[in-house]
């Protein structure tokens, strides 16, 4: 039904000017304190499962929750853990480093997207912060870092752009709510990186459209995404996995009947990001087999709905199709006769009879039939009279915004009528002398029913 109303034309359709992405996902390993913590949400999970815990005080929604702060970092449980050399949030700290190095002469800039830990300015840990205060350490200064946060009117936001336009502001740091559509930041834009994972994927669309668009000085960008091997990282790729490969089947220029069998390349490096956090080949065969199984499962059931509704149409709909298409065909056939025997005369007129009256002169006949359309009192139809053996009614169609002429015999033809008095007459007569063609589409169409 989508598809009916719908045209969907997708990026790779549309050739736009834009740079080339590489993706890169950068696969941090866990600390042991993060596997412990994974380690202890699974027996909360357990015990949330069995009922032994009040959903006031622990949920599955804090679980996720903990688990999604636990793959970002440990110290958003508790700000006295050390911080891990190692962990995905220091390894962002060091491509950002070395990619603002590297574009210093361009005044390249930057953009890091975290959902979670903004900066709430009330003294507790928070990632934005962190980041920061690594980046100034190591030598980046203080006025080319911000925050989106900051920018908390639309004026102060339009100046932060446009200093990251100029290259002012080379590392931008932000939330797909706040950053993501209406951000257009993208001149000198090298880089994103993705500390976690939005919960839809028009997240993720949204935040990589800042990037890959027009308008970028750039040839070739970078993109990339953090994950914490064993954590829930692999868990919400799962979910983005699993949810993109639905919108696929629909957004997609393709016909989304037959040909929904190529998951699309979205979905798979979703897929192939998940396997990396889990850290183990017998998972990631597991993933693309499951891939597999819902690509199946998605054809067969869409080959039986096919076959149903092909069986439906030769059972009921088709022969009642034949049987009304054979009394249209016999209705237009006798209507032909019926208007052969009532000609027009040649340079002459044959009479038209309105509201009991005839007229044999053509222009006042023509008159008389406008006049009569300004006379109905609604739009509904009303016979007003006959012309050529045929039954005259008239009424106004309120979605075309016309007036319209019905001429009935055994079936139904409806005239547009305009202001010309003349042109009327001329309308009606053409169409009286159009039940060849008629006749001739109602055959082949009788043909391909049978077909």
């Amino acid at each position: 039904m989508f598809k009916e109303v719908a045209d969907i034309k997708t990026s790779d359709q549309l050739h736009l000017p834009v740079p080339e992405a590489k993706f890169e996902t950068v696969v941090a390993k866990p600390s042991e304190i993060q596997k412990e913590m994974v380690q202890e949400l699974s027996k909360r999970a357990a015990e949330i499962h069995s009922g032994a815990v009040d959903a006031s005080v622990d949920n599955m929604l804090c679980v996720t929750n903990d688990g999604r702060k636990i793959g970002l970092d440990v110290r958003l449980m508790n700000p006295m853990l050390p911080d891990d050399p190692n962990s995905k949030l220091n390894v962002c700290v060091q491509n950002v480093l070395k990619i603002w190095e590297e574009g210093k002469d361009q005044k390249l800039t930057q953009l890091l997207f975290c959902d979670l830990s903004t900066p709430k300015n009330d003294g507790n840990f928070n990632v934005y912060d962190d980041i920061r205060k690594k980046l100034i350490a190591a030598g980046v200064p203080e006025n080319e870092i911000e925050f989106i946060h900051n920018a908390d009117t639309e004026t102060k936001k339009a100046a932060l752009f446009s200093k990251v336009r100029s290259g002012d502001v080379r590392v931008l740091l932000g939330s797909t709510a706040k950053m993501g559509a209406g951000t257009n930041v993208q001149s000198r834009l090298v880089a994103v990186h993705h500390l976690d994972v939005g919960w839809k994927p028009s997240d993720m669309t949204q935040r990589n459209g800042r990037i890959i668009r027009q308008g970028n000085m750039n040839k070739e960008v970078k993109v990339f995404n953090y994950v914490t091997e064993g954590t829930f990282d692999s868990y919400l790729f799962q979910t983005l996995e699993n949810k993109q490969r639905f919108i696929s089947q629909i957004m997609t220029s393709k016909s989304p009947v037959r040909s929904c069998e190529d998951v699309d390349e979205q979905a798979l490096s979703y897929a192939e990001i998940k396997a990396l956090c889990a850290g183990n080949p017998l998972i990631k065969e597991k993933m693309d087999l499951d891939v597999q199984v819902a690509k199946l499962k998605v054809l067969k059931a869409d080959h039986q709905s096919q076959k149903f509704r092909l069986q439906d149409k030769l059972l009921t709909k088709f022969p009642a199709d034949i049987q009304e298409t054979n009394a249209h065909i016999a209705g237009l056939k006798a209507d032909a006769q019926l208007a052969a025997a009532h000609p027009q005369v040649q340079e002459g007129f044959c009479g038209m009879t309105i509201k009991g009256v005839t007229y044999d002169e053509k222009k006042t006949a023509g008159e008389r039939l406008v006049l009569a359309c300004s006379e109905l009192p609604n739009a509904e139809e009303k016979v007003i009279g006959s012309y050529r053996g045929f039954e005259l009614s008239l009424r106004f169609d309120t979605f075309r915004s016309e007036y319209q002429a019905l001429l009935k015999g055994q079936r139904k033809y409806t005239v547009p009528l305009g202001t010309d008095p003349l042109g009327n007459i001329i309308r009606l007569d053409n169409s009286l002398n159009s039940f060849p063609e008629r006749i001739t589409a109602a055959e082949n169409e009788l043909a391909t029913l049978h077909q």
